[in-house]
């Protein structure tokens, strides 16, 4: 099975070029298979160079919402450069009036049409705050589903969780749209807030979760841990998180 890390989860551990080439081989020896290139230098011979080196793919980056718009082509064309064929964007911005989060999700949405068009997929990556209402009574997720049939769904396991939505209800929805998948866990905490953490240790049960992901169309399974950088063995957190999923899933 194919179990890949978002880089952002270890930032600080592959924030240079060499760095990151060094980082790459450690998550190899962990067990890791492929790669999420987000919060890292994006740099293309960085990622050609870090897969000729190790055999892990970047399977998935995140991308700023301007270049995903307005330089499809390039942005495509540099994705081919290295291998990738699903370009990511972590957000868009959901603060905005109804009628700006529809005029977001149009042009997101002809964004993907082009990608498919070339072989490649658009993913977008939820947070919490898709799952606010809108005037009609949708949450800004479901227009995202419903209205813009071009996109695909890095589907974050935890923030919807921790949003209160249905975690099964949604893989429903987005099945045969969620390739990509965030496995991400947390926990609450003495003062009862939620925290990330590494898998296996929140609220989130994966044993129930993961085949119903990989029933729905899941091929990547990315860890993800936000805070990782917070602990001082940054590495030891994400490999905690591979030795469960190995261990539970083969």
């Amino acid at each position: 099975m194919d179990f890949g890390l978002n880089l952002f989860s270890i930032r600080t551990e592959v924030d240079t070029h060499e760095k990151f080439l060094a980082t790459a081989h450690k998550l190899k020896s962990m067990g890791y298979s492929a790669l999420q290139c987000s919060g890292c230098p994006y740099d293309v011979e960085l990622y050609k160079k870090a897969t000729s080196q190790t055999g892990l793919p970047v399977v998935l980056t995140h991308v700023g919402y301007d270049r995903i718009v307005n330089d499809t082509d390039a942005l495509m064309a540099e994705h081919e450069a290295f291998g990738c064929r699903n370009i990511g964007l972590g957000s868009m911005d959901c603060s905005k009036p109804d009628d700006e989060i529809k005029k977001q999700v149009e042009a997101l949405n002809n964004a993907a049409r082009r990608m498919n068009e070339r072989g490649f997929k658009f993913f977008y990556h939820n947070h919490n705050f898709e799952f606010k209402n809108m005037a009609d009574g949708r949450y800004i997720m479901d227009h995202l589903i419903e209205d813009a049939e071009a996109l695909n769904f890095t589907l974050d396991t935890y923030w919807v969780a921790f949003a209160g939505a249905d975690l099964t209800e949604y893989i429903t929805k987005m099945a045969g749209r969620i390739e990509c998948v965030h496995l991400k866990d947390g926990r609450l905490t003495k003062d009862n807030n939620y925290e990330i953490a590494h898998l296996g240790s929140g609220m989130i049960d994966f044993t129930d979760i993961v085949p119903k992901v990989l029933n729905a169309g899941a091929k990547h399974l990315i860890v993800e841990q936000d805070n990782a950088v917070d602990f001082e063995d940054t590495l030891g957190e994400v490999k905690i998180s591979i030795d469960y999923l190995k261990k539970n899933f083969g």
